[in-house]
């Protein structure tokens, strides 16, 4: 049984108006250790409100008892702790939950929490809205607004700290990250950065980096520029074993093929927390699940069969998508294949479907201010064309 739960029943939200201070929420340990320097108080300080704000979750100075008080009326003049404002939390009958965020400036974000007998996961957006246009998801047809500042990428992890009840993993509300919301996360790199650099600091929410998980569409550079600067999980949106059909079903694949992908993904292999990268396959019925698209798939993944993980995802609908979700036998049977290849496949759940909160279906309420195709032509890829009758 699907409910909402009234905003008014939360939890306080941090006030999201305007506010020129600075917020706390969107500063990495090294930059509040600088910024605590600046105002003449030694670097220690910084640690303890990193454990105030992230491990305490506390938003009032004065709250802060281990802070000499003038310091503390210095922080209410200079800072600020503020997270996105909760406008909608919705509930599905698989205990999935749906947050509309509302953001500073207007626009809207959803995050989801997913919770799992060993894990509770907490899938959260990088940008409002998306300019990379896949034809199968229902946030890429929205067009895209702006990035999200790192304030607003944390906020929500502590937003989910604060509402959630904290029973999995340890007394811990949220066990796993994935960036995997609304949103190509390497297209916000450096937010995105210093947002999973405060999820993994032990004075923060102390996250291993297995347990961070940053999707992409195949922003070869940026996979490249991550394995450098913060080599977490890493998670491949493919959708298709070949180029014909990924040049339709992700669009970004005509700038970055996939022997391109492939490469930084090999690349990206050598240090990935785990051992594997992730890769996430819809399954669109006649589309990409016949057994051909399968054998193409293992030619693809074969060689690189020792770190790879392969996620099959049943399609999530939306008004006019244009496609339809892979039946259970097509699936089975496509795993079956990739399995006798000895490719570790898992057919994915589908959760949170009846609140529009499955892979796909996020979509905040904003104005596609920058137009996706305005975005599609500074990537190179104005000449795109993403209607399901290329198909």
């Amino acid at each position: 049984m699907t409910r909402t739960i009234e905003v008014d029943a939360l939890p306080a939200a941090v006030d999201s108006g305007a506010d020129a201070r600075v917020n706390l929420l969107g500063l990495t340990p090294q930059q509040l250790r600088a910024w605590f320097t600046e105002l003449g108080e030694k670097p220690f300080r910084a640690t303890q409100v990193l454990k105030w704000v992230h491990q305490r979750r506390v938003s009032d100075f004065d709250e802060m008892t281990d802070l000499a008080k003038s310091l503390r009326d210095k922080l209410k003049d200079l800072a600020c702790v503020r997270a996105p404002g909760v406008r909608l939390d919705q509930v599905s009958s698989d205990g999935t939950r749906k947050f509309l965020l509302e953001l500073d400036g207007g626009g809207s974000v959803e995050m989801v929490y997913i919770p799992e007998d060993d894990r509770a996961t907490l899938c959260i957006s990088s940008q409002v809205g998306c300019s990379l246009a896949c034809t199968f998801c229902s946030t890429g047809r929205q067009g895209f607004n702006r990035n999200l500042t790192t304030a607003e990428i944390v906020g929500q992890l502590w937003l989910a700290e604060r509402l959630i009840d904290r029973s999995v993993n340890h007394n811990r509300a949220i066990s796993n990250i994935v960036f995997m919301g609304m949103g190509e996360p390497l297209l916000n790199f450096e937010a995105v950065i210093n947002a999973a650099t405060l999820m993994l600091d032990d004075n923060a929410y102390g996250l291993s980096r297995r347990r961070v998980t940053i999707s992409t569409s195949g922003i070869v550079p940026a996979i490249d520029r991550l394995r450098e600067r913060l080599p977490v999980s890493l998670a491949i949106s493919l959708h298709a074993p070949d180029d014909p059909l990924r040049d339709v079903l992700v669009p970004i694949n005509q700038k970055y093929p996939i022997a391109e992908l492939m490469a930084a993904c090999d690349r990206y292999a050598e240090v990935v927390p785990h051992g594997a990268i992730i890769y996430e396959y819809v399954m669109l019925e006649g589309v990409n699940d016949e057994p051909e698209h399968a054998q193409t798939l293992i030619r693809l993944l074969g060689p690189r069969k020792n770190a790879v993980k392969v996620n099959l995802i049943p399609f999530n609908p939306f008004p006019d998508s244009g496609y339809r979700r892979s039946s259970r036998n097509r699936i089975e049977r496509f795993r079956a294949l990739l399995k006798g290849a000895g490719i570790n496949t898992v057919p994915r759940k589908t959760r949170g479907d009846d609140i529009d909160a499955a892979c796909g279906q996020l979509v905040g309420e904003f104005e596609d201010k920058a137009r996706r195709p305005q975005k599609l032509a500074q990537m190179g890829l104005a000449k795109i064309k993403v209607t399901t009758e290329d198909r």
